[in-house]
């Protein structure tokens, strides 16, 4: 699986960290991400990884800036795009079995690495369940086309 990762200033410790997680884990990196600590907005580099999911260069994305909300928020502006921030694990695992999350937002400045560690760990290896839960995936996707959700079938 191929991973977009992408990074404001402040998540730039964070990114490093989490290229070596994806190797390890024996995944792709689509570096998208931001060398140093200098300045970039935000929303600039959400677009170009979650672009790259768009463009079918990548299966998911791992976006880090200081709180990750800069990020969920610019991602999840995205059609296609089911950005989670998360803090724990717990979170990460949700994200992916309830809600097939396709990008992980990451505060650079709350989390230490040992907690990053865990939740890019669990984010990259739950699958989602579908189920009861495919149904409000739906319903999400009916929202980005403009369409009201309630009147998606509730049948699975």
């Amino acid at each position: 699986m191929k991973i977009a990762i992408a990074n404001d200033h402040r998540g730039y410790n964070a990114i490093e960290q989490v290229k070596v997680i994806i190797a390890q884990l024996g995944f792709e990196c689509v570096d998208c991400s931001t060398p140093g600590d200098h300045p970039v907005d935000y929303p600039d580099t959400a677009y170009v990884a979650t672009n790259a999911i768009a463009e079918n260069k990548a299966e998911r994305a791992i976006l880090v800036c200081g709180t990750g909300i800069g990020m969920s928020i610019a991602a999840n502006k995205m059609k296609g795009i089911r950005a989670a921030l998360c803090y724990d694990e717990l979170a990460a695992k949700l994200s992916r079995e309830h809600n097939d999350a396709n990008v992980l937002c990451l505060s650079g400045d709350l989390i230490g690495s040992t907690m990053i560690r865990k939740i890019v760990e669990t984010w990259l290896t739950t699958e989602f369940v579908a189920g009861r839960h495919l149904r409000r995936v739906r319903k999400i996707q009916a929202v980005e086309e403009g369409k009201d959700p309630r009147e998606i079938s509730t049948e699975q």
